[in-house]
This record gives structure tokens, C-alpha cells and sequence, in this order.
């Protein structure tokens, strides 16, 4: 199926900055070794920032696919093509990685046996299925996913250790790295400090506000905090006013992630469905989706800035639809 992926000549590779995305960006690099790397964001990719850019020599990881690519690796949910789009090579899979399709594509032609052991880690964290302790170990493999954080430059830094067969002790052991990760330590204890202040549960559903304070968390700190009192939660952060592209700074938005330490198998409620309630670029994962904040005025979208009001009616609006899943 994916055998003409080795004739195509991908020159710009578009990823996700996540883990994941990293990963899966190096393993393409062992094929195409001097392909440049570009990180990206669904919201930005859908907005059309990096329109200009994609053409058949553009492999997107991680992402949405655009009609103009020559390849796109994927495995979403909400981003499962319905048929092939132009002339784009489309290998989407049900899988727990998008690393782990193009492991199993390109380990045909590449020797990539020193993946397999944070393969695994990377399935864990991106699918849900890691467990309460593991993600409360002092595992190397966690720390690299919030180095890789730290922003693009880090993560082009990893992404080519990587491509270069460093494992993952060789990369936390680089004089740099080493120096975001004690900085990735206080972060950590400012961030519980943030989610302690900020969280509320109310019907099973943990909130916590981060917009606007330059925080972001992912689902596993807010469950992990929250414990059995939470099926799932939504994180709020971004910043009002903001746009893709616009420096440091994104749209306000929301993620909402299972509590995966409690539900293994996926969860109570597909949470697409609020994802995709006001913004049609959201989506995600069944039990961890994203989207923008939208203005709205009853159940309506309508055409202006999005205000603190908003956000606060977007939230009514998703613990409603919330309200009404199968216990």
C-alpha cells in the first residue's frame, strides 16, 4: 500500500512539535536525510499559514493533511480522509502513534531498531494508555516530551539527535538539554501550583483556566491531580486576541483529554463532539481533542473578537452536551 512513499522526493517535512511529531519527523529524516523540518499546529495548518509552503515535495506528520502534499502520515480520528485528495500519497491508520506508521512504513527500507524501545513510551503518551504510575516516574522518556516543549529550537535539537541514532539518556545528557530540564522542573511546580489554584470539577468534568497566562498543561498533570473525582477534563489556555503566527502567543483555545488512567478503553464520551461544537478545525482524538474558543451568542457563532464572556459560554455549552452522555 505504502510502497511508492520511497519514490517520492520530500524535501520540507511539516510536523507536530509534540513527541510524537519529533519522533516521527526523525524517522522520515533517515529516509530523507536532508529534508527541512517545520513544526506546526493543526489550528495553524487549517488557517492556511503554511499554504504557501506545501507543495508535492512537502510531507505533513502529525497534522491534518493538505491537498497539496506530497505525503501525509496520520493517525487522528477527526482527520481520517474519507477518499485520496488529489495526488497526495494519504497513509492514515488506526494507530496508537503516528511514529509507529511511519516506523512500520519506512523500518522496510531503514534500519530504525533503535526506535523500538521509545516507540513504545511514544504509543503510551500519544494514545492514553499510560498508566498513573508510569506517568509519575522520573522516566527519561517523559522528561524528553517536555524538553521538546521548551519550543522549536529544542525540538529540531532532539528531532536530529534522534535521526543521528542517539538514544534518549545520550540526548538528556547534552550540556543544553540538561539545562531546560532543570528549568522543566521548576515549571512543573509552578504549573501544580497553577492547576491546584485554578481547578474546578463539576459533574465529573475538571476545568482549569489557563488563558492568558502564558501556561499550558496537558491532560495527564490535570487527571493525575484530580484523581477518581474526574471522568475527564478541559484545559483553557492561549490568549485572547491572539492568532496563529503571532509570535509566542495562540488563540484561545480548549483540549479535553479522558482521565486514561481511569477509563483504559477510551472513555464515557466521544470528545470530538464538543471539540467540534463552535469550531469546525477541531478535533483530535475520541478521549483527547482540541479547539478555539469561539464568540457565540446562545448556541450561534458570530463574526467578532472572542471575549472572556465567550469563553465562559463556550464552557456552559460543553458541560451540557457533557450532561447528557451515557453513565
Amino acid at each position: 500500500m505504502a510502497e511508492g512513499v520511497f519514490d517520492l522526493e520530500i524535501r520540507r517535512i511539516i510536523t507536530d512539535s509534540d513527541l510524537d511529531g519529533v519522533v516521527t519527523g526523525a524517522i522520515l529524516r533517515r529516509w530523507w536525510t536532508d529534508a527541512d523540518v517545520i513544526f506546526g499546529h493543526p489550528g495553524e495548518l487549517r488557517a492556511g499559514v503554511f499554504d504557501e509552503m506545501i507543495d508535492c515535495c512537502t510531507a505533513i506528520c502529525d497534522l491534518p493533511m493538505h491537498r497539496n502534499c506530497g505525503l501525509s502520515i496520520d493517525h487522528h480520528q477527526s482527520n481520517k480522509p474519507e477518499e485520496n485528495v488529489g495526488d497526495s500519497m494519504i497513509i492514515w491508520r488506526d494507530s496508537p502513534s503516528a511514529a509507529r506508521i511511519a516506523y512500520d512504513v519506512f523500518s522496510e527500507r531503514v534500519d530504525l531498531s533503535d526506535f523500538e524501545d521509545l516507540l513504545g513510551w511514544v504509543d503510551k503518551l500519544d494514545s492514553g494508555g499510560i498508566s498513573h504510575e508510569e506517568y509519575l516516574s522520573d522516566s527519561p522518556v517523559l522528561w524528553l516530551s517536555r524538553v521538546i516543549d521548551a519550543g522549536e529550537e529544542v525540538a529540531i535539537k532532539v528531532l536530529e539527535f534522534l535521526q543521528q541514532g542517539h538514544s534518549v539518556d545520550q540526548i538528556l545528557s547534552d550540556s543544553k538539554v540538561s539545562e531546560i530540564i532543570i528549568d522543566k522542573r521548576r515549571e512543573m511546580e509552578a504549573l501544580i501550583e497553577a492547576i491546584t489554584d485554578s481547578m474546578q470539577i463539576e459533574d465529573r468534568m475538571a476545568i482549569v483556566r489557563l488563558e492568558g497566562t502564558g501556561v499550558r498543561s496537558n491532560g495527564y498533570q490535570v487527571t493525575a491531580m484530580a484523581g477518581d473525582k474526574c471522568d475527564a477534563c478541559m484545559v483553557i489556555h492561549g490568549d485572547l486576541g491572539a492568532t496563529f503566527g503571532d509570535g509566542s502567543k495562540y488563540p484561545v483555545s480548549a483540549s479535553f483529554y479522558t482521565n486514561s488512567f481511569l477509563h483504559r478503553s477510551g472513555g464515557l464520551y466521544d470528545l470530538t463532539a464538543l471539540a467540534t461544537r463552535f469550531d469546525p478545525d477541531g478535533g483530535g482524538h475520541a478521549n483527547a481533542c482540541g479547539c478555539r474558543i469561539k464568540p457565540i451568542e446562545g448556541l450561534e457563532v458570530e463574526d467578532r473578537q472572542v471575549s472572556n464572556e465567550d469563553v465562559s459560554r463556550n464552557i456552559a455549552v460543553w458541560l451540557q452536551m457533557w450532561s447528557e452522555r451515557s453513565r
